[in-house]
């Protein structure tokens, strides 16, 4: 089995959930890390798993060769760092924060002028996943850095390494989180929905879930939606966008007869009548991707 202990002392700034996760994986794994939080109570019990903590930012950057940041946003890293950047020349940062592509693009050439090298991901998994086989994270940005530090992501999770562009990480990140709360989203609606006709959460839930579960077997019907999204062929002899733009306005007509909210109906039905204006209602429902790419302002 290969040597996976990184050879790098490592900083890890941020301390919620995810940072604890990530700073225990990294010491089991025999690597010495300095943290910092601002509510320094968070750093007790990794001090007390052999963490060292620092007293402020600028100590805890200055200490390692690769400082770790996992926070809310960006916004959050320059507001920790603050105008305190000597330490930061010479550093490689890997920002595991959400935000936007473009905001870590922004954030890429701060850190160049500040003499660092700034890799950009997303850890894939929730917390008490960190560190398993099946953890993984999106990283990008110069190629160099990222082999210089993927040793040591690679005990926190399994790097996609996706180029240079250091906002590619961030937006597959984001994609996939796209989906996930989209998903939460429609559990909540449909649950609302069953409660007011006084089916209770604990009852629905499991079943809703189940169909989260059914769905990838569902929409293949022997196309994948991928491969139909690439080629933009969208066999409808299964379902097509008609019958189902019909069911997305039944769901919006229910809601609003049971009084919960339609913001989420009301979207997904938008999908449909658009696709249907545009002549693929003989197509599979997989056709709504033809306009949901080319964004709302083309159907104004």
């Amino acid at each position: 089995m290969p040597d996976r202990t990184p050879k790098l002392t490592v900083t890890m700034i941020g301390l919620g959930p995810m940072g604890q996760a990530m700073v225990r994986a990294l010491l089991a794994a025999g690597q010495p890390v300095t943290v910092w939080n601002r509510t320094p109570q968070r750093a007790e019990p990794l001090v007390a798993a052999g963490a060292v903590h620092a007293a402020t930012p600028s100590v805890a950057v200055a200490a390692s060769d690769v400082v770790v940041l996992s926070l809310t946003d960006y916004a959050a890293m320059y507001d920790v760092i603050g105008s305190d950047t000597a330490a930061l020349r010479g550093k490689i940062l890997v920002n595991l924060s959400s935000d936007t592509p473009e905001t870590t693009r922004t954030a890429a050439r701060w850190a160049a002028d500040h003499g660092a090298t700034l890799v950009t991901g997303g850890v894939m998994v929730p917390a008490p996943m960190v560190g398993t086989d099946d953890a993984y994270l999106y990283v990008s940005g110069p190629q160099a850095a990222f082999r210089t530090v993927e040793r040591t992501l690679a005990v926190v999770g399994r790097p996609r390494y996706l180029g240079e562009d250091p906002g590619l990480a961030q937006l597959l990140y984001q994609a996939q989180l796209d989906v996930f709360l989209t998903a939460l989203s429609g559990v909540a609606h449909a649950a609302a929905l069953a409660q007011s006709a006084g089916v209770p959460p604990t009852q629905f839930v499991p079943e809703a879930l189940s169909m989260l579960v059914a769905t990838p077997d569902m929409i293949s019907g022997g196309v994948s939606p991928g491969e139909s999204f690439e080629t933009g062929v969208h066999p409808g002899h299964l379902s097509t966008a008609t019958m189902m733009g019909a069911t997305a306005a039944h769901i919006l007509g229910a809601s609003e007869d049971a009084g919960v909210d339609t913001e989420l109906p009301r979207a997904v039905l938008s999908h449909y009548e658009r696709a249907l204006a545009a002549g693929y209602g003989g197509d599979s429902w997989s056709a709504i991707f033809e306009v949901v790419k080319a964004g709302s302002r083309t159907w104004v």
